[in-house]
C-alpha cells in the first residue's frame, strides 16, 4: 500500500525514505511531486531557490519508479530527491554562482557529482540559493545574492549561513531530502549550524570538484547537508572516489557505516582549549551538555590546546591569490561591478594586486600546518568545538554589528581547512530567539567514518536532529 505524503515523509531520514521506496510502500513520483510543491511554496519565502527543474526531476522520478518495479534497485539514494547548490553544473540549466552577472550562465555538461548522483539513482529537484562568488572576496551582511539574504527557516528574520546559504535552508525546511553543498572556509560549518542540519566537509581530495565553480582550487571541497549524520555518510559514499577529470581526487577507502568496534573501545575525543571562552551563554551551555552525552561512550580529554599559528591569514592569501585567478575576466571586464556586495568589488580589485611572493610564502607555511596538525590529531578520533560561537546573524544587520560582545574562539574552521581535514556540524539544542546550535567534529585526514560514528552514536542519544521549524 503506497504510503500518504505528509511532514514525516517529508522530514524522514534518507534510510527510512530508501526502505519504503524499496518495498514500494512510497512512490519516487509523489515524493518528488510533494517535495516540487514544497520547493515552490516556501522556497521562496526562505530565498533559499534559484531554479526548479520540475520537468526534468518527474521524469528521473518515472524512471527510477519503473526500475523499483522491475527489481532494479540501485541502492539507497534510488528515487531520493535532493537539491544541489547553484555552483555545480548541470547540463541546459542556469548555474549562476549566486551572482548577477550570471544568471543566464548555462553549461552542456554535468559536474561530477552530479552525474555521480544521477547513477545512484537520486532525484535533482533545484538549484538552490548561495552567497554571490561563494563568499570570495569577503562579505558583511546576508544580503549577498540576486535571490536575496537566504533565511534559516527556524526564524525568518535570521540568515541561514554562508555561502551554501540554499543547501542549508531547504534541508532544514523540508524541502529535498538532501543537498550538496561546497566549503572553501566554513560554508558547510556555518549553515549547518544555523539551519540545525548535519553538514559534511569532505578531506581535500575525497570528493571530484569537476564542474564546480572554482574559487580556490586547493581549498574548495564538495560535501552533503542532510537531517542526520548518518544520511551524510549515505551520501559521501555515493559522490566520493577518484575521478580522472579532477586530479586533486584520490583513491582511497571509506566504507559507512564503519566496521563494528568492541563496545568497550570508546573513541578519543579532544575538546578544544578555550573554544568555550567568550561566547554565547547558550552556546556554551549547549555544547557542555553535548560534551556530558558524549562522555558515555567516549573517553574525554579536556582542553586540548590547539596549535598558534597564522591559519586565518593564510587562508585569506590564499583564497585572494586564487580567487583573483579564478574570476580574471568577470574582474578585468568589469562585469564584476554587477555583483550584489560592494565590499566584494572592491576586494576583489585588491585581491589582484596578490603578490606571488605572499602567496608562495602561505604555501610554505601551509606545509608545516600539516605537519602540526596531523601530529595533534593523530592522539584522537575527534577534537571537539562548538560549530559556531553564536546563533545565526540577523538579516537586518551587519555581521560585525550583530554580536559585538563574543569573540570568534580559535581559529578550527581556517585551520581544518588549510590542511584539508575533515569536520562535521550536527545540531545540539537551541539559543535566542528559538535559533539552532551546533557542535562540530574535526579529524585527521580521510577520518570522515570516523567522525560520523562518533557523531551518529550522540544522535542515537539525543532528539535535536528530529526537531523541525514550523513553518
Amino acid at each position: 500500500m503506497v504510503q500518504e505524503i505528509n511532514d514525516d515523509i517529508l522530514f524522514a531520514p534518507i534510510r527510512d525514505l530508501a526502505e519504503r521506496l524499496r518495498t514500494r510502500r512510497l512512490s519516487p513520483v509523489a515524493l518528488t511531486e510533494a517535495y516540487l510543491d514544497r520547493l515552490q511554496k516556501i522556497g521562496s519565502r526562505l530565498n533559499a531557490v534559484v531554479t526548479v527543474m520540475r520537468e526534468s526531476a518527474l521524469k528521473e522520478a518515472r524512471a527510477a519508479d519503473e526500475e523499483i518495479r522491475a527489481n532494479r534497485y540501485r541502492g539507497l539514494l534510488h528515487g531520493i530527491p535532493y537539491g544541489a547548490k547553484d555552483l555545480l553544473a548541470t547540463a541546459g540549466v542556469p548555474t549562476t554562482w549566486g551572482a548577477e552577472p550570471l544568471r543566464k550562465q548555462v553549461f552542456n555538461f554535468d559536474a561530477t557529482v552530479i552525474r555521480k548522483l544521477r547513477d545512484a539513482g537520486a532525484i535533482l529537484l533545484a538549484k538552490l540559493a548561495m552567497v554571490e562568488l561563494a563568499g570570495s572576496f569577503g562579505y558583511n551582511n546576508a544580503d549577498a545574492s540576486f535571490t536575496g539574504p537566504c533565511k534559516t527557516p527556524w526564524h525568518l528574520d535570521y540568515w541561514s549561513g554562508g555561502s551554501s546559504s540554499g543547501s542549508g535552508a531547504c534541508v532544514a525546511a523540508g524541502l529535498c531530502a538532501f543537498a550538496i553543498g561546497s566549503e572553501t572556509s566554513g560554508s558547510i560549518i556555518t549553515p549547518a549550524a544555523y539551519c540545525g542540519v548535519a553538514g559534511l566537509r569532505p578531506t581535500f581530495g575525497r570528493v571530484s570538484r569537476y564542474g564546480a565553480m572554482a574559487l580556490s582550487w586547493t581549498l574548495d571541497k564538495l560535501g552533503p547537508m542532510c537531517r542526520s549524520a548518518d544520511c551524510c555518510g549515505i551520501v559521501l559514499g555515493a559522490i566520493a572516489g577518484r575521478d580522472p577529470k579532477e586530479l586533486s581526487t584520490v583513491s582511497r577507502q571509506y566504507a559507512w557505516p564503519e566496521p563494528r568496534r568492541d563496545a568497550k573501545d570508546k573513541f578519543r575525543v579532544g575538546v578544544i582549549a578555550a573554544s568555550t571562552t567568550g561566547i554565547q551563554p547558550e552556546v556554551r551551555d549547549n555544547f557542555r551538555a553535548s560534551v556530558k552525552v558524549l562522555g558515555r561512550f567516549c573517553a574525554i580529554t579536556e582542553d586540548v590546546p590547539f596549535p598558534d599559528l597564522p591559519f586565518g591569514p593564510v587562508v585569506t592569501t590564499v583564497i585572494n591569490a586564487e580567487g583573483a585567478n579564478s574570476f580574471r575576466d568577470l574582474i578585468e571586464s568589469g562585469r564584476i561591478n554587477d555583483i550584489r556586495t560592494a565590499q566584494m568589488k572592491t576586494n576583489a580589485v585588491a585581491a589582484s594586486m596578490t603578490s606571488a611572493v605572499d602567496y608562495l610564502q602561505a604555501l610554505r607555511v601551509r606545509t608545516r600546518m600539516k605537519k602540526v596538525m596531523d601530529d595533534l590529531y593523530a592522539k584522537y578520533d575527534a577534537l571537539i568545538a562548538p560549530a559556531r560561537t553564536t546563533v545565526a546573524y540577523p538579516i537586518a544587520r551587519d555581521f560585525n554589528l550583530a554580536y559585538p560582545n563574543f569573540r570568534p574562539g580559535p581559529p578550527i574552521i581556517p585551520a581544518g581547512n588549510v590542511v584539508g581535514q575533515p569536520a562535521l556540524a550536527i545540531p545540539n539544542g537551541f539559543g535566542p530567539n528559538g535559533l539552532p546550535t551546533g557542535i562540530q567534529f574535526t579529524g585527521r585526514v580521510w577520518s570522515e567514518a570516523r567522525l560520523l560514528s562518533i557523531a551518529a552514536a550522540y544522535q542515537q542519544a539525543t532528539e535535536w536532529h528530529r526537531r523541525r521549524p514550523k513553518l
